[in-house]
């Protein structure tokens, strides 16, 4: 919750009620008799001045304060704000096929999963492009939405943390994962319509080939970039033995780049080879910087007045001051 006033030029009054309060008592008090001799209250000499007068001016002068203060307009905002935007629509498919267990050499001599490096550099992604809806697609033999679009990018991000492999049967669907994309795509009014696809293998299920996907694709005018993702030299991978024993196998990285390459030409889209964590990284910074639209963001405040926490007292004060000036504190005739 945030404070504020409505018209804070108001308090520029706040600052002149000590300096009318100072030049009044430069004046000094409005006399309330006149006499002809001073002889005539010579015996009232002694007498004490009553404070009541003192309290009197104090409480005329926090009254006027308050006032001041329900003029400027109080208000605590709620903290609430609702976007308007006209961004981009991505769909992000992610290959979850059991290839992607396969770990790539780095550039320091170490070895990194495949799955982890994209789970990592996309949720990098995500975060870049705050005003953009996106959707994610999880595919293996079959293809399925693990997000719909949606510009709740921490409610993608959990989804995207859940996302492992052995969760779909083993294979590489990539035409499905393309058909499950667009129609996330389908009907929606976007200035653009982008599906990532980043798979390390080739199409081996599914019912619908990649290409014919492309096409559906292309006609529904939604742009594709494709991502080559594995090493170009040999990963390895963990396996067990019938014993139980872990140890690891190299192999060699089959993808399809042709066929990639052909389904972004098709769609006016790009094809990209990742063969590292950093490589992965500029290829979706490239592409950030290709999608770019004029977003227009709207934000709403909703506001609570609570000016009448400040006129309430003055009022009372005001009140309180004229009984007492009148009743009990009332000045002589």
């Amino acid at each position: 919750m945030t404070f504020s006033f409505a018209e804070p030029y108001w308090l520029i009054l706040l600052l002149l009620i000590p300096l009318i309060a100072w030049l009044k008592g430069k004046r000094g008090k409005q006399a309330a008799f006149l006499y002809s001799s001073v002889g005539l209250v010579r015996g009232m000499a002694g007498l004490t001045r009553s404070r009541s007068g003192a309290i009197l001016n104090q409480m005329r002068w926090f009254c006027l304060a308050c006032l001041v203060l329900a003029l400027a307009r109080p208000r605590i905002g709620e903290g609430e704000s609702s976007i308007s935007t006209s961004g981009i629509d991505i769909v992000v498919a992610l290959d979850l096929s059991t290839s992607m267990a396969a770990e790539d050499p780095t550039p320091k001599g170490g070895w990194i999963r495949r799955l982890t490096v994209a789970k990592n550099v996309l949720a990098e992604f995500i975060e870049s492009r705050p005003y953009d809806r996106i959707s994610l697609v999880a595919f293996a033999a079959e293809a399925y939405t693990a997000s719909p679009l949606s510009m709740d990018h921490e409610f993608l991000l959990t989804n995207l943390d859940r996302l492992e492999l052995n969760t779909i049967a083993d294979g590489t669907a990539i035409g499905s994962a393309i058909g499950t994309g667009v129609n996330r795509l389908r009907d929606i009014e976007a200035d653009s319509r982008i599906l990532i696809l980043m798979t390390d293998g080739q199409n081996n299920s599914g019912q619908i080939p990649p290409l014919t996907a492309a096409e559906a694709a292309e006609a529904m005018g939604v742009k594709i970039y494709t991502i080559g993702v594995g090493t170009t030299e040999r990963a390895r991978i963990l396996q067990k033995d019938i014993f139980g024993r872990e140890n690891y196998v190299y192999t060699d990285v089959n993808i399809d780049e042709k066929t990639l390459k052909e389904i972004a030409k098709k769609t006016n889209g790009k094809y990209y080879r990742a063969d590292n964590a950093e490589a992965l990284r500029e290829i979706y910074r490239q592409i950030d910087e290709l999608e770019k639209t004029e977003v227009e963001i709207k934000k709403f405040q909703r506001y609570d007045e609570i000016f009448a926490w400040a006129a309430v007292p003055g009022l009372f004060l005001l009140i309180l001051e004229l009984v007492l000036g009148n009743t009990v504190w009332r000045k002589l005739p």
